[in-house]
């Protein structure tokens, strides 16, 4: 498993950009939550930071390479991610949605992976019966979030994984 490791306040009202490093606690990527313009982040703060909600992931030259926003369209919610690297997009969408902690289901049209949410321990990412990665954010002075990703997973792009995972923490909580 590769893992990773990052820090992010509790608080949704701050969006620094934040350190995301592996195993060797060497920096391998950046994030931030984005807003287009100060009018969505305005809106967004009288809708308890939930509305717009959007994570940008960046390598190291600072460079987007992920992004994983929210959509609401005619009362239905979902995701969309973009990968810039491969040019993919996928759909995140819920599956069991009447559920506290709805699982998801992230999808390219090709692929099918399952997202299982935990509050407590590990959520996992599940394709093909067999989990792929997973991730845990424990809560102390700020959200400490653990990302482990298998060697054998058909999505190495940690990025992916990262953006999606941001936006999992809102759901259900």
């Amino acid at each position: 498993m590769y893992k990773y490791t990052y820090a992010q306040p509790i608080s949704l009202e701050t969006t620094p950009i934040t350190p995301v490093y592996n195993e060797e606690s060497i920096l391998a990527y950046k994030f931030q939550r984005h807003y287009s313009n100060g009018i969505k982040k305005y809106i967004d703060k009288l809708m308890d930071y939930r509305y717009f909600l959007q994570y940008d992931v960046y390598d190291l030259e600072n460079q987007l390479v992920f992004t994983c926003k929210k959509v609401t369209r005619k009362g239905r919610v979902y995701y969309e991610a973009y990968d810039y690297l491969q040019q993919q997009k996928y759909t995140v969408a819920y599956d069991k949605w009447k559920e506290l902690i709805p699982d998801l289901i992230i999808t390219n049209g090709d692929m099918q992976i399952s997202i299982q949410k935990e509050m407590e321990g590990w959520s996992r990412y599940i394709w093909n019966d067999k989990e792929i990665a997973r991730w845990k954010a424990d809560v102390e002075e700020e959200f400490l979030i653990h990302l482990e990703i298998a060697e054998d997973s058909p999505i190495q792009h940690v990025a992916f994984f990262i953006g999606i995972s941001q936006c999992v923490l809102f759901i259900g909580g």
